[in-house]
């Protein structure tokens, strides 16, 4: 690795991911799933506040997969990612934090915010991607690429370890009970989203495109949408790279958002499950970072190949487990190809996209993430519906991933100076 690749730009892009990654963490995986039916939902049944959930996902999602490659194209050609970057993280984290002001019943209102935040944090990503090749030289992406990922895993642990403190003792904190623990926690998580962008907003430069709109830019965007995609057949090695991206990546989101409720499935306590989610993440941190090392060395594609052998093997594995042990076993496991994958192939994919189009290229590309979390889901869900046995559901998940190494296997990368 070149020595130039830490730097100051290259360590303030990557501090968005220790930004946001505290939304995912505590406030996706955590926080809100447990407020809407504790507090929000209060007396209503457990059905009723899953299809809640579920639909206000939907939407969000729906929401990222019209606007995304937009924005992104919008944003290129005047160079207007980071200001595009500012506008929806501000978004999201001042709808993060306005979760804290929301009292016990209001449902509507609750998840009306959380649809703005999942749609900021989603959609910011988009311009932070996108920003990678205006930090670091091509041969230094996946170093970078990492780094963020593995900043995202240590920051989001340690705000999450801080706020089950402040939930197990809110005395400590000044706090008179757990309801204002958790209104505590979704504030606390807008402020840590906001005070670590501003070193991207400050630090990170950002490369104009030759091409200017200056009216009707929504028009002008999705004319450039319909000649991208007339002109596909120029692009073909990204479209072959983002069919494997949409085929394997649907299996690692999968084991992220199932990963609980699996857990719970075995009879596992919530506290182990929690305790195994801050595994994964400070597991994460070290491993995602030597990963990108490696993969600086031996190329992204053999990074990922070897991810995608670590996910069917422990798809396999759940076959067999049947304590919690192995549960906190596995959490290490994933832990250590979990950012990795997600890292390289942002890294591999910047490579392949046209220097000059950053923000449209990524733009389908987060398209592409959001419909893979369809993908995996439902999947286990045709699953569940034809087996009670949850230690078979994962291992509907093995195709996606075989199929998207053989895809994977297509893509030609393009070689990069030393």
């Amino acid at each position: 690795m070149n020595t130039k690749a830490l730097n100051k730009k290259t360590i303030a892009w990557a501090f968005y991911d220790w930004a946001n990654s505290a939304f995912a963490l505590s406030v996706l995986a955590v926080l809100f799933p447990l407020v809407l039916g504790n507090f929000w939902s209060e007396g209503v049944d457990g059905a009723t506040v899953t299809a809640r959930l579920g639909w206000i996902t939907f939407t969000a999602s729906l929401i990222v997969c019209i606007t995304a490659p937009v924005f992104g194209t919008i944003a290129d050609t005047g160079g207007y990612r980071k200001r595009f970057l500012f506008v929806l993280a501000l978004l999201g984290a001042t709808s993060t934090a306005a979760l804290g002001f929301i009292g016990a019943g209001q449902w509507p209102l609750a998840l009306f915010a959380y649809m703005l935040a999942s749609v900021g944090y989603y959609t910011s990503v988009v311009f932070y991607d996108s920003l990678l090749i205006d930090v670091t030289e091509p041969r230094n992406y996946s170093f970078v690429s990492t780094l963020g990922f593995s900043l995202g895993y240590l920051g989001g642990a340690i705000l999450l370890a801080l706020h089950l403190w402040m939930l197990k003792s809110p005395a400590t904190f000044g706090l008179e009970n757990t309801a204002e623990a958790f209104s505590a926690a979704f504030i606390t998580v807008g402020a840590w989203w906001l005070i670590f962008l501003v070193p991207l907003l400050f630090l990170v430069p950002e490369r104009h495109s030759p091409i200017e709109v200056t009216s009707g830019a929504i028009r002008a965007a999705y004319a450039e949408l319909r000649a991208t995609f007339r002109e596909v057949s120029k692009y073909r090695n990204v479209a072959v790279f983002l069919a494997a991206y949409w085929l394997y990546i649907g299996g690692v989101f999968t084991v992220i958002f199932m990963a609980v409720n699996y857990g719970q499935r075995l009879g596992f306590a919530d506290e182990d499950l929690v305790l195994a989610l801050l595994i994964t993440n400070f597991a994460g941190f070290p491993a995602t970072l030597l990963y990108g090392l490696a993969a600086h060395r031996f190329g992204p594609k053999k990074g990922i190949y070897f991810a995608l052998l670590v996910y069917i093997g422990a798809c396999a594995w759940a076959l067999q487990m049947t304590n919690v042990r192995e549960f906190y076993i596995m959490a290490i496991v994933i832990g250590s190809v979990q950012g990795g994958v997600q890292g390289l192939s942002r890294s591999l994919y910047a490579a392949l996209i046209p220097p000059e189009q950053p923000g449209e290229f990524f733009g389908f590309y987060n398209m592409t993430t959001k419909l893979a979390h369809v993908l995996g889901p439902a999947m286990v869900a045709t699953a569940a519906m034809l087996t009670d046995e949850p230690r078979w559901i994962l291992l509907v998940l093995m195709p996606l991933f075989l199929a998207g190494a053989f895809m994977l296997a297509l893509v030609r990368e393009r070689p990069v100076s030393a």
